[in-house]
């Protein structure tokens, strides 16, 4: 399905904020930092391989890449993040993930410094999201773990890109195959 359909009209839906629940976590590193993203999110984690760049696409989105016949879009979570970029090296990875929107679910490939583990978190381990700077800034953290004197950051993958963000996709999507993997 074109991802013009499958992204047109996506609003906020005012539902109420998600909270990071207790269960199982992929956790990875991006800098000094470490994160978490639900591991029902996750389909798969692939080394890193050939990224076709798009033009014009803002830099955190490194490009597509040619998944077993599906071109899924690749971003760089570090420049997402605003993180200075460095070299690749044999720990960087493609996390590949089941992001829903409105419309339904999107692969998408998540490129991270190095992948961690599997954990089980409690859910009497993890805060809710600190209030730091504006809502739309910090919109994409569930909440935050701590485990062993060490704080863990979970992301709602969903919302690491905005309505903007689906619309660069889209133009992406239509200056290459016209289609990008849907789940």
């Amino acid at each position: 399905m074109a991802i013009a359909q499958n992204f047109q009209g996506k609003t906020d839906s005012g539902a109420k904020e998600p909270v990071a629940q207790g269960g199982k976590y992929l956790t990875f590193h991006l800098a000094a930092e470490e994160y978490g993203i639900e591991i029902l999110k996750v389909r798969e984690i692939i080394g890193l391989m050939k990224i076709t760049h798009i033009p014009k696409t803002p830099s955190f989105i490194r490009g597509v890449i040619n998944l077993r016949g599906k071109v899924i879009p690749v971003l760089d979570l570090r420049l997402r993040f605003g993180m200075d970029t460095t070299p690749d090296t044999e720990q960087t990875c493609v996390i590949v993930v089941d992001m829903s929107t409105v419309v339904g679910t999107m692969m998408m490939g998540v490129v991270v410094d190095a992948v961690s583990e599997v954990q089980n978190i409690n859910q009497d381990q993890i805060e809710d999201a600190p209030k730091i700077g504006s809502h739309d800034e910090t919109a994409f953290i569930l909440g935050i773990a701590k485990i062993k004197n060490e704080v863990k950051i979970l992301l709602d993958i969903d919302k690491v890109l905005t309505d903007a963000d689906f619309s660069t996709l889209e133009s992406m999507a239509e200056s290459t195959t016209g289609e990008l993997a849907l789940a």
